[in-house]
């Protein structure tokens, strides 16, 4: 089967992998915009439900992935006014140029070929076109009357920002301005570099005068506000070089149809979820996966597809309610900033509504050292215990290089 995929992020990677392992003899070809090596973003985040799925598919490139990624193994929930507060839970955060570098080059030892700088503005010839070129697929647009995407605006601004300070494990940070509260998201995902999500209202994203600054000075006001997390270091907006800057209103993308004849959507071309939740990049190679196992069912194309979209709508319908519910809980951050710190964080950490009591009680008992550090420490051998029951992982591969 001749195979294009119109975008080469994690998802048109992947399943050019995953379709290449499925059968060698077919003719796939990957088709990325950008020169090779260039990628807007910074770190991506994800957690053992996915190293699961990707050592079951792939352990070669799973096992890549895993001894790159950045072990963290708490939240953090600093605000002004209260002290430190800390939520259960660890994670791991790689950065996403890695991570396509090392799909690249998995892709690329199976025969896979990628062709960097193409743009496309029309469907290209094949038996299947898979359209992963994002949240404005220009494949979607082409038929857009049948895939049906709606898109809604959220309220909040964000930006999307790296820095040289290393986070020593998952943070929020919220502070109050003059203007408001305004909050980041932030992540460790190498020894050298975090992730750092700012979001805020759009009053106080006007009234702190974000319409009227460029990147550069964008970036040395956010430095100033948060200061106190940044141990001097810069905030870095890759747009500042093209005379742009990052800030945005989320686009939540659903498309209502994911196929038309030979031509397929996957990752955010056919639905986006808010990066509250960080699925993104999960949701994407997940998508890629269900694709891969469709097209080698051996079933007609058209029954193929229609399975893979059936399937992955009903896997992503509960994430797509969660997303809902934290991005409102955001919308809404000046309803809970003054409850007390422990109130406050567990606000946070339950803002898909959806823990029982014994959560709470869990949390409020292991804000003290003892048991915050036995939580931790149970934590972290079960998600030893969890590595060594995946193929192929070696014993050097178990440990945890980075964990804070």
């Amino acid at each position: 089967m001749r195979i294009t995929c119109v975008g080469g992020g994690p998802a048109g990677l992947y399943f050019g992998v995953l379709a290449k392992l499925a059968d060698p003899d077919n003719e796939i070809t990957v088709l990325e915009r950008n020169p090779a090596g260039v990628t807007w973003g910074w770190g991506v985040v994800f957690w053992d439900d996915l190293l699961d799925d990707l050592f079951r598919y792939d352990p070669v490139s799973a096992e890549r992935i895993w001894q790159s990624a950045y072990k963290w193994d708490e939240y953090q929930v600093r605000a002004t006014g209260k002290p430190v507060t800390h939520l259960a839970g660890y994670g791991f955060s790689l950065g996403r140029h890695r991570l396509l570098e090392i799909l690249a080059e998995r892709a690329t030892e199976l025969g896979v070929r990628i062709e960097y700088e193409r743009e496309i503005s029309e469907v290209p010839e094949a038996d299947l076109v898979v359209a992963c070129d994002g949240a404005r697929s220009r494949i979607r647009e082409q038929h857009a009357e049948h895939f049906g995407a709606e898109v809604e605006v959220a309220a909040n601004k964000y930006i999307w920002l790296g820095t040289r300070h290393v986070f020593e494990t998952f943070t929020f940070g919220f502070e109050k301005t003059e203007a408001g509260w305004i909050w980041f998201h932030a992540y460790p995902f190498d020894d050298t570099t975090s992730t750092f999500i700012v979001e805020c209202r759009p009053s106080t994203w006007t009234a702190l005068g974000f319409d009227r600054l460029d990147a550069r000075s964008g970036c040395e006001k956010l430095r100033e506000i948060f200061a106190e997390h940044l141990d001097g270091k810069e905030l870095i907006d890759h747009r500042a070089e093209v005379g742009g800057t990052g800030w945005l209103n989320f686009r939540r993308v659903t498309a209502h149809r994911w196929d038309h004849g030979n031509v397929v959507l996957m990752g955010d071309s056919a639905h986006t979820t808010h990066f509250a939740i960080g699925s993104g990049t999960k949701l994407a190679m997940q998508d890629a996966m269900a694709l891969a196992d469709a097209v080698a069912s051996g079933d007609d194309l058209a029954v193929a597809l229609e399975r893979y979209e059936h399937r992955r709508k009903a896997a992503l319908a509960p994430l797509q309610r969660a997303a809902r519910a934290s991005s409102a809980w955001f919308e809404r951050v000046p309803d809970y900033a003054d409850l007390p710190a422990k109130r406050f964080s567990y606000a946070l950490s339950n803002r898909r509504g959806e823990y029982p009591m014994w959560r709470y009680l869990l949390h409020m008992a292991t804000q003290s050292p003892v048991p915050r550090t036995v939580l931790r420490w149970t934590l972290s051998a079960r998600r030893a215990s969890r590595a060594r029951r995946r193929p192929d992982t070696t014993p050097s591969s178990v440990a945890v290089p980075h964990t804070a």
